[in-house]
């Protein structure tokens, strides 16, 4: 009898309450960001805050483009550098003043401004190219890759070989870009004073809403029809271009939307940490962003998120209480969680609430166990949930869809 009772109220409450679970969460999440860090955190540690959120805003690109996409972005770092780079000459430009050098090229001996930088002057074509150049990069490069049906592994070394030569390319014009010092020594941002508290608490009040902005749009994307199909090409890529349809627009498409979030993210982090070098966009600042989306979980965007805080926090705290160990004990954490739970942080929060649902429902009731962390299903090789068999993908004259049973787990 009490079986009976707690199956009917699962069956009436569980799914309305999975569905509320998520926009409650991100509420939550977001009144958390916007009234109390502000009020509990010193301005320093607000700054800090900032900064990871825009690796945040990077983290969902990557969510989309390697979770939903099954794309293994090495070089997001690339894209993060061409709208940081955008906005940091338009900054510079308007600190110099009209006709005026900025500060590094006086120091470099350059007498005139360069041809590239005049059209950074205006705000609006700067705040246009942070989006629009690292969008162009990447349809260019996916359409030449994706095209010849380079994917996988051959795809990963190539975007983080992009990566190294963006980065050789910047250090090595020392009167252009800054060389390895980069943009320094930012003071305004759309008339905001980097150096005031009040000012920079407005600037984290932006990120924090382009963050969430981003995150919705990801979002939608992924519960759209083309994300039913950018899920179908990661699945079955050869069964896809069967039915008719293209992978390689698809993937273009998810990848270019995950260039323009690192683009805005990188725009961001100009003003938020007042720099931006070589340092902060090479191969090992990219596999710091793609680390803090496999330990938060690359099928869940919420994941994605909250292992980017996470990775950037701990290493804030272990360089802090470490500085000699600090690479050591980031790298312990990474594998640690990738043996223990090879799909994330958010994975191994998947299967904590399927097994509690699985020992909620009556005795005798035929449901298949959830997939522990670990095997070839659980792991990022296979369909990610086995409580029901994997349905194959289909056409309908809607488009592609692909059955419930056969999707990664959603993003809440």
């Amino acid at each position: 009898m009490t079986g009976t009772v707690a199956a009917a109220q699962d069956r009436r409450g569980g799914p309305l309450r999975r569905r509320l679970t998520g926009p409650a969460l991100f509420v939550a999440v977001g009144l958390l960001l916007v009234l109390v860090a502000p009020a509990v955190l010193s301005p320093f540690r607000l700054d800090l805050l900032g900064k990871y959120l825009c690796y945040a805003i990077v983290a969902v690109g990557i969510g989309l483009a390697w979770g939903r996409g099954g794309m293994l972005t090495l070089g997001q770092g690339v894209f993060f550098g061409l709208g940081g780079y955008a906005m940091g000459m338009h900054l510079k430009l308007r600190e110099a003043g009209p006709g005026g050098l900025p500060d590094f090229m006086v120091w470099s001996g350059v007498e005139s401004l360069p041809a590239l930088w005049r059209p950074f002057a205006n705000p609006a074509f700067a705040l246009a190219m942070v989006v629009l150049l690292p969008v162009t990069v990447a349809v260019l490069l996916g359409l030449l890759v994706f095209r010849q049906r380079v994917r996988g592994a051959y795809f990963a070394v190539l975007s983080q070989a992009l990566a190294a030569a963006f980065v050789i390319l910047l250090v090595g014009q020392q009167g252009l870009t800054g060389g390895t010092n980069g943009l320094t020594n930012f003071q305004m941002f759309y008339g905001l004073d980097l150096y005031q508290p009040g000012d920079k608490r407005i600037l984290y009040l932006v990120v924090v809403g382009v963050l969430g902005g981003m995150f919705l749009l990801a979002w939608q994307l992924s519960r759209s029809r083309f994300g039913q199909l950018l899920l179908a090409v990661r699945d079955g890529e050869d069964r896809v271009r069967f039915l008719g349809y293209e992978p390689a627009v698809v993937k273009t498409i998810a990848f270019a939307v995950s260039a323009g979030m690192a683009g805005i993210a990188g725009a961001l982090f100009v003003p938020m940490v007042g720099l931006l070098s070589p340092a902060n966009l090479g191969i090992v600042a990219s596999l710091e962003l793609l680390i803090g989306v496999a330990i938060g979980g690359r099928f869940s965007l919420a994941g994605a998120v909250g292992g980017a805080l996470l990775v950037n926090y701990a290493k804030t705290v272990f360089s802090e209480e470490s500085a000699d160990n600090w690479i050591y004990l980031q790298g312990a954490m990474f594998v640690v969680v990738m043996l223990w739970a090879p799909r994330g942080l958010a994975g191994l929060a998947a299967d904590l609430r399927a097994a509690v649902r699985h020992r909620r429902r009556r005795p005798g009731r035929a449901v298949a166990a959830p997939v522990p962390s670990g095997t070839p299903a659980a792991n990022g090789r296979g369909p990610v949930d086995s409580v029901v068999p994997v349905a194959p993908v289909e056409r309908s004259p809607a488009g592609v869809s692909v059955a419930a049973a056969n999707r990664a787990e959603e993003p809440a």
